[in-house]
């Protein structure tokens, strides 16, 4: 992979995101190297965690707080960063906003931001529980993985009832750990009709769906979500796809989004 031209990579994240160490600018310069027409930061910014720590008492879950710090320095160095890549590259000024439907009124000041071109709704933890990505699934009976994904699904079609992003991010999010991590196996198709609901949603307010493509250099070797629901999306009225890596590090910048885009074709 030496050439993107006419790509775009819209999910990528820096060291303004609680799992990333990487350099802004070496993150960009990696875009315009690889011939990206466009390129989207979109650091993590967890609606459920906006405030420092203190504020929400003795919770037992998910270690990190203080989100909105974290968003207003993201968008402040990326709108900087914009200005003086104009020429090179078009800088997308972005935001992976995580559990929206959970904390409306935080997720609204993301997007009330005037400097903010593109966000993405995902959803990383339930209400109460650990984000899937830091469960150890160790000894999960069948039962509990099921009602794990029983509120998942739930909570997927309030974030797409609720609906204020561009695109849904990574609709198959667990699987990277579940099925990629931990070879639980799981079989989602008994949520199907509940996913054409939610992408129902998406597509009627007009909004996108991610092919997410960083699975592909992960164990689970499939784009969050496969093509099955790719097409689901499509005929169910969808008209808008966003390619993204899911990078937190500068050698994947625009890692496999050239097979995410053959997905959408």
């Amino acid at each position: 992979m030496n050439n993107l031209k006419g790509l775009v990579d819209c999910h990528t994240h820096t060291r303004f995101s609680v799992d990333c160490d990487a350099d802004e600018r070496e993150m960009i310069e990696r875009a315009v190297a690889l011939g990206l027409s466009a390129y989207a930061v979109t650091d993590h910014c967890e609606a459920n965690r906006w405030y420092p720590k203190e504020h929400y008492g003795d919770l037992q879950v998910y270690p990190y707080f203080d989100f909105g710090s974290a968003f207003e320095s993201s968008v402040s160095r990326i709108t900087k960063l914009r200005d003086e890549y104009k020429d090179r590259i078009t800088l997308i000024v972005g935001s992976e906003l995580g559990e929206a439907q959970e904390c409306p009124d935080e997720a609204e000041i993301v997007v009330k931001d005037e400097r903010v071109d593109f966000i993405i709704g995902s959803l990383h933890q339930l209400p109460g529980e650990e984000d899937f990505a830091l469960i150890d699934y160790t000894g999960y009976t069948t039962d509990e993985v099921y009602r794990l994904l029983d509120k998942y699904f739930s909570e997927m079609l309030r974030l797409c009832k609720w609906g204020k992003f561009d695109v849904l991010g990574h609709l198959t999010y667990f699987l990277r750990y579940m099925n990629g991590k931990f070879d639980l196996g799981v079989d989602i198709s008994r949520y199907d009709e509940l996913i054409a609901e939610s992408l129902r949603e998406v597509a009627s307010k007009g909004k996108g769906l991610e092919i997410n493509t960083s699975g592909l250099r992960q164990n689970y070797g499939e784009t969050f979500p496969t093509v099955k629901y790719v097409k689901m999306f499509k005929n169910l009225g969808g008209e808008i796809v966003s390619l993204g890596s899911d990078t937190h590090y500068v050698q994947h910048v625009g890692a496999d989004i050239e097979k995410g885009a053959a997905v959408a074709a």
